[in-house]
């Protein structure tokens, strides 16, 4: 088995913070929020973080316009549901976002450390906030 590197690590926390907050922002006083895909109502510990364009592509792995509450059918067994996906954000974001994250998913973006570990800070202290208020 390979260790993992400083960078591997730092990543894995921010896709875990990252997750936590998108799968909060949308919840209820109770820590309900509906699947962005199917509507159908699960606990925010419940949903996944989907990905309109695959978390493969760099430039869009950690942008919020590129992500949503998803439940595990929509999100895993039904590929990401993205025609559904793309709909949700043009509502959510506005008319053109789908197209927009497209064309950005297609840049290639090497993040350097410091700004991994910035983006990690702020999505955790973001999804802290939301936690709290529940």
């Amino acid at each position: 088995m390979t260790k993992k590197t400083k960078r591997q690590i730092l990543i894995d926390k921010l896709d875990k913070e990252f997750s936590r907050y998108v799968r909060m922002w949308a919840t209820d006083e109770n820590g309900y929020v509906d699947c962005a895909t199917c509507s159908k109502t699960y606990h925010w510990t419940k949903i996944q973080n989907g990905h309109f364009q695959s978390r493969r592509f760099k430039s869009t792995r950690w942008d919020e316009m590129n992500c949503a509450p998803q439940c595990p059918r929509c999100n895993n067994w039904g590929a990401g549901e993205q025609y559904k996906m793309a709909q949700y954000l043009d509502i959510r974001f506005g008319i053109g976002t789908a197209e927009m994250m497209e064309e950005k998913a297609r840049i290639d973006k090497k993040w350097q450390m410091f700004e991994l570990e910035e983006m990690y800070l702020h999505f955790k202290e973001l999804a802290k906030r939301l936690e709290n208020s529940l």
